[in-house]
């Protein structure tokens, strides 16, 4: 048959892994006992949404959940692992150590090795979040009927519109639209009663918060603040360096050259109504920040590296995002809120001033704000049907 013929040539196309050339044996750690349900991930952003699923399936179900993405999760309870050498062999080691009652992959890599090998030991697989099918990149190539044959192994594909699921249709999978599901919570703690006593203190003042500035984008900032001051005269400012060490030269630079009135929190000083400036110069209060202040600017994404926080942070917690073009690693994350016309990009200083000053409508900050909120609650209907399958797969193997 011709997926027969695409998997014996796709697994011929292997690199060979020879242990007797010092190539040491995969390390895997015991097994825990009782039910296990196994969840990949091809990226960190992939990785959130299994996350979120993994963590309700410990929770509701007791299920212990193995995670196999590119980089260690950091979730608790989450037991990781990289994925097996796409080899039947290395395949059958992971599927004969782990015992998994389910594979649950997510986008649409496609590992045919490890996914025939999964339909052989008798694992049932269904796919999330579904994209696109690919190959993995470094072993794309030309394997006839393969594709075809190896979608055909999954029970569902849950794709995150009707182009993809039609794209997954196309290629011999058979694919409903749910869209995406969702991901951990962003919201950050913080101290109520830390935030009520601030509240009070800034009663109706306009409050704008620069999170993990660092040292190129100060002037940037500065001179945000002093456009909008003219406009708004009672604006406080909220600094959170990336550096704390910063907080006192920042201090006397604003004092010197403004003549604003600066306070500190690491000095145990209030932003009083004659504080111009506040610096946070602490590294764990951001969820209070974020929710005293409307209009959040993302450290790191104008001059600097790259975006220095996850944008879902603020639009957790109901605060305006302006960012500039540099986004690092939040690429995907700002293309969803870019999307939904939840963010203010900004290009320049002089487009960090105009935007600010734009945001100080408290109506057009509120919009982009419910906007990015809307973002990070999506996916809920989602996660709820993927557990749904789930459940309903596992029970037929109990």
């Amino acid at each position: 048959m011709a997926h027969s013929i695409g998997l014996t040539l796709y697994n011929l196309a292997a690199p060979r892994r020879d242990h007797a050339d010092g190539a040491a044996p995969v390390q895997r750690p015991a097994r825990p006992g009782g039910r296990l349900a196994w969840l990949h991930a091809p990226n960190a952003d992939a990785a959130r949404t299994m996350v979120e699923l993994a963590r309700r399936l410990m929770a509701e179900d007791g299920l212990a959940v193995l995670l196999t993405c590119p980089q260690p999760p950091g979730a608790r309870g989450v037991i990781w692992q990289l994925p097996p050498d796409e080899t039947p062999a290395e395949a059958r080691a992971f599927l004969d150590h782990w015992r998994p009652e389910i594979g649950v992959m997510s986008e649409g890599e496609l590992r045919p090795a490890l996914l025939h090998e999964a339909q052989d030991a008798g694992v049932p697989l269904i796919l999330l979040d579904g994209r696109a099918p690919y190959l993995l990149r470094e072993r794309d190539g030309w394997y006839p009927g393969l594709m075809r044959s190896t979608l055909s192994q999954f029970h569902m594909v849950q794709a995150l519109d009707e182009p993809a699921a039609r794209a997954f249709r196309r290629a011999g999978a058979k694919a409903e639209t749910t869209g995406r599901m969702e991901e951990p919570s962003a919201a950050l703690p913080c101290t109520e009663a830390e935030r009520a006593a601030l509240t009070r203190l800034l009663a109706s003042r306009p409050v704008w918060l620069a999170a993990s500035l660092p040292e190129d984008e100060e002037t940037a900032v500065l001179e945000a603040h002093r456009a909008a001051l003219r406009m708004a005269h009672r604006l406080l400012l909220i600094v959170v360096p990336q550096d704390p060490a910063r907080a006192l030269a920042l201090s006397a630079r604003m004092e010197a050259e403004e003549g604003w009135v600066v306070a500190r929190r690491a000095a145990d000083q209030e932003p009083d109504a004659e504080t111009t400036v506040y610096i946070a110069d602490t590294t764990a209060e951001f969820g209070l920040w974020y929710r005293l202040a409307p209009i959040t600017f993302l450290g790191g994404s104008l001059n600097a590296q790259g975006c220095l926080r996850s944008p879902m942070e603020p639009a957790a917690l109901g605060s305006a995002i302006i960012h500039g073009p540099r986004v690092g690693a939040f690429g995907g994350l700002f293309g969803r809120l870019g999307a939904a016309r939840a963010v203010r990009p900004v290009a320049s200083p002089g487009d960090l001033s105009e935007a600010l000053s734009d945001l100080l409508s408290p109506d057009r900050a509120a919009r982009l704000a419910q906007a990015a909120w809307g973002v990070t609650s999506a996916g809920a209907e989602a996660t709820q049907r993927a557990l749904a399958l789930i459940r309903h797969l596992m029970d037929g193997r109990a």
